[in-house]
């Protein structure tokens, strides 16, 4: 009796080590950021308003750090061993406010990161940030529906919808990621010229 009380700890614990065992280990994950290219410098006059720009809103796979494939019709899954260091509206919310500074006619920009007030308000929803395969080739798609809301009685100014798609060079993750940075780029780049040109259109509407 003494024998076995004295042993049987150790025998759980062995056990217990070996019941461990039958678990699966956890797949690596490969954490990326989420490629940028800086905007040149707008040689223009600086505009008079400051600019909020709020994280869009997106549908459970999108506000989320799975790198969204649809690999054929609508089936929809992710890259494994990959993610986002974001989900896929912070990516891109951050990419927006840096492309706004990027391009310089904003002196005040801010997120909605801050309480921080701001004339404008530019935000969306993101209707598609993942990888469809067209044939055999992954191309990557970004939906954004914008909006610019004038703070002065919260009421929508503009609305646009912008569609990106950036062909990848190769079926690779990293290639993959690259795409998504070039999409990004280029919807950056839309939405600083179009967001720049509204104030400007409603006052002279509002005249």
């Amino acid at each position: 009796m003494r024998f076995f009380a004295r042993f049987a700890p150790a025998s759980m614990a062995i056990l217990l080590l070996g019941a461990c065992s039958i678990f699966p280990k956890p797949e690596p994950q490969e954490t990326y950021r989420l490629p940028v290219t800086a905007l040149p410098r707008a040689d223009a006059q600086p505009v008079n308003w400051s600019l909020r720009v709020d994280t869009p809103q997106g549908g459970r796979m999108i506000d989320s750090a799975r790198i969204v494939v649809l690999p054929q019709g609508d089936v929809v899954t992710v890259y494994r061993g990959a993610r986002w260091s974001d989900p896929a509206t912070t990516l891109i919310r951050n990419r927006l406010v840096d492309a706004f500074r990027d391009d310089g006619r904003v002196a005040a920009v801010s997120s909605d990161d801050s309480s921080i007030q701001a004339d404008y308000i530019l935000t969306g929803d993101m209707r598609a940030f993942q990888s469809e395969y067209q044939g055999d080739h992954p191309v990557v798609v970004i939906r954004f529906d914008a909006r610019l809301i004038s703070n002065a009685g919260l009421r929508i100014i503009a609305t646009h919808r912008f569609e990106i798609t950036q062909p990848v060079n190769g079926s690779a993750v990293p290639q993959v990621v690259t795409a998504f940075g070039q999409a990004s780029d280029a919807l950056a780049a839309q939405l600083v010229s179009w967001t720049l040109q509204q104030p400007a259109r409603n006052r002279q509407a509002s005249n």
